[in-house]
């Protein structure tokens, strides 16, 4: 099954012919190229929470069905409080959840005791609590307090009225939303089919964790974390096609099988000017086209953003924190767009510095920090960790999140206000 997609804007240029890009030129940009799938699945509604929806959702039912009692009391007309009180009352029935009121009789000077989720007969328009209400004997109530009408009564309709949208296409699926559908009796849900991502870790000088190591030679553990921050997500897809030396034939070869079973490629390492770095060369080989060469960041400089025909490519550094900077800041929200999802873009907290620290004008420099209190607005105060090394993976390892340091300054001194990024995607 198809869905139409909207025509994208191709014309993206700037990046390409060498120079550098702000950060918010090259992720918007990164999206532009996005194309998103427009296949779609039907799945039980038990087994789709966090996929994406695949198409408005309109209810069928109202919400509530019925007015029904908003707790455990007695349902009364407000009829019968005439005068001043207070105002004996008959208890004449008892209605429990799931039972049918409908055909109660409502008089004045009677009750009806009644349970939290109940139908409230027709004639009563409220619910007095049970808490409020004296028992003189197991047949009759007295109340010192006149109700209002509607109180503890959840009215026919006023959450969600028949036939309005209550989802939107591109929503995730959270819990609080399947319970949503599931209340309107939703049991099977239209999704967009999962986001195929293709991982390659490029370097001869890479072995995998358990591996002997030999001379020059290092772990890698960019895919380990690559995969972390990917695999939980519920609409993505993992295709792990591994190592791949520094030679342009393999990488080739490798493009070649991502072209043809992936959505997303991503490639860490291998994508600066040196003589050992191929990963250009191989896209170039597949007729693929850049739109993003460099970008005024820190860490992160060399990352590459285009595509292979349909195929969205990001060629990460290998620098461990430039690689998940990038990924987060500029390949995730391309990979999101992909994906259909509606909420594309990182999610950013304000935030103070507790740090003093100088950086060059002109540049968007990405820091691990960890929160060490709050201000007198309550915004987290940030502890710079590491001196923000684009190959040290400690402070990334000890931080509570990343801090954006704007462009525009050229100095943080402790109290400048910061945007702050939790560390989960």
């Amino acid at each position: 099954m198809k869905n139409v997609l909207a025509p994208r804007d191709q014309d993206c240029n700037a990046g390409v012919d060498g120079k550098v890009i702000p950060v918010d030129i090259a992720a918007a940009k990164a999206e532009a190229v996005a194309k998103p799938i427009c296949e779609f699945e039907a799945l039980e509604l038990t087994v789709a929470a966090g996929r994406v929806l695949a198409k408005d959702q309109l209810a069928g039912l109202d919400l509530p069905p019925f007015d029904n009692s908003a707790m455990d009391g007695y349902a009364v007309s407000t009829n019968s409080f005439a005068g001043t009180g207070p105002w004996p009352l008959s208890v004449v029935g008892r209605i429990a959840a799931g039972a049918s009121a409908s055909q109660q009789t409502v008089e004045a000077g009677v009750a009806f005791r009644i349970f939290t989720g109940a139908q409230v007969p027709p004639g009563c328009d409220a619910v007095l609590m049970q808490e409020h209400v004296e028992r003189v004997d197991s047949g009759k109530i007295m109340v010192s307090r006149r109700p209002r009408s509607g109180e503890n009564i959840r009215r026919h309709g006023e959450d969600v009225s028949s036939g309005t949208a209550i989802l939107r296409q591109g929503e995730v699926l959270t819990p609080q939303r399947m319970a949503l559908l599931a209340a309107q009796g939703v049991a099977e849900i239209e999704v967009w089919r999962r986001v195929r991502i293709g991982l390659i870790s490029t370097g001869s000088e890479l072995r995998e964790p358990g591996e002997p190591l030999g001379t020059g030679q290092i772990y890698n553990s960019n895919r380990i974390m690559v995969r972390a921050m990917l695999s939980p997500l519920p609409w993505v897809e993992i295709v792990d096609f591994g190592i791949i030396p520094d030679r342009r034939e393999a990488l080739v070869a490798a493009f070649s099988k991502a072209t043809r079973s992936c959505d997303v490629l991503l490639t860490t390492g291998g994508v600066s000017a040196g003589e050992e770095d191929h990963v250009v060369a191989a896209l170039d080989h597949h007729g693929g086209k850049l739109d993003v060469l460099k970008v005024a960041m820190r860490p992160g400089k060399p990352v590459k953003i285009g595509v292979i025909g349909d195929m969205l490519f990001a060629g990460l550094p290998g620098n461990p924190n430039a690689a998940l900077v990038t990924l987060r800041q500029i390949a995730l929200p391309a990979i999101r767009a992909v994906g259909g999802l509606n909420a594309t873009k990182p999610s950013w907290q304000a935030a103070v510095a507790g740090f003093a620290y100088d950086k060059r004008l002109g540049r968007t420099e990405y820091v691990p920090v960890r929160s060490v209190g709050t201000d007198e607005q309550n915004r987290p105060i940030l502890e710079m960790l590491g001196r923000g090394s684009s190959a040290s993976l400690s402070a990334m390892a000890n931080a509570d999140g990343i801090a954006l340091l704007p462009p525009d300054l050229a100095a943080i001194a402790p109290g400048t206000p910061l945007r702050f990024e939790a560390l989960h995607v």
